[in-house]
C-alpha cells in the first residue's frame, strides 16, 4: 500500500503511511480512495476535526487506562506514535497554506 503525499504550493510535501493517512482522510470527512483537495478557506476546520479525533483518541486511551488500573491490570499499550505527534506535520502544513491562501491536494 502506497503511503499518502499531501503537496501544496508552499511548504514541502508531508508524507504519512497508508493506514495514517486514510484515518486522517477518513477524519476530515475525504475519500481516502481518491485523489483530492483541502481549499484554504477549509483549513480550520480540517484543523478543528483532526484536533476532536486527538482529544477523542487521548481520552478513550486515559479511560482504557484507568479502567485497567481499577481492576488491578496492566495498562493496556497503545501505539509509540500517537495521532496528535503524526498530525503534527499536517497542521505546521496547514497553517502555512491558509496564511498563503493555497490548497494542499493528494493522489494527483
Amino acid at each position: 500500500m502506497n503511503p499518502y503525499r499531501f503537496k501544496s504550493r508552499d511548504t514541502g510535501d508531508v508524507v504519512m503511511l497508508h493506514h495514517t493517512g486514510k484515518r486522517v482522510l477518513q477524519i476530515l470527512g475525504k475519500d481516502p480512495d481518491a485523489p483530492g483537495i483541502i481549499l484554504a478557506e477549509q483549513m480550520p476546520a480540517a484543523v478543528a476535526a483532526l484536533q476532536d479525533a486527538i482529544l477523542q483518541e487521548e481520552a478513550e486511551q486515559q479511560r482504557q487506562k484507568e479502567e485497567a488500573q481499577a481492576k488491578g491490570e496492566l495498562p493496556p499499550e497503545f501505539e509509540v506514535v500517537s495521532l496528535r505527534m503524526r498530525c503534527a506535520p499536517l497542521f505546521e502544513m496547514m497553517e502555512r497554506c491558509q496564511k498563503a491562501g493555497v490548497e494542499i491536494v493528494w493522489g494527483v
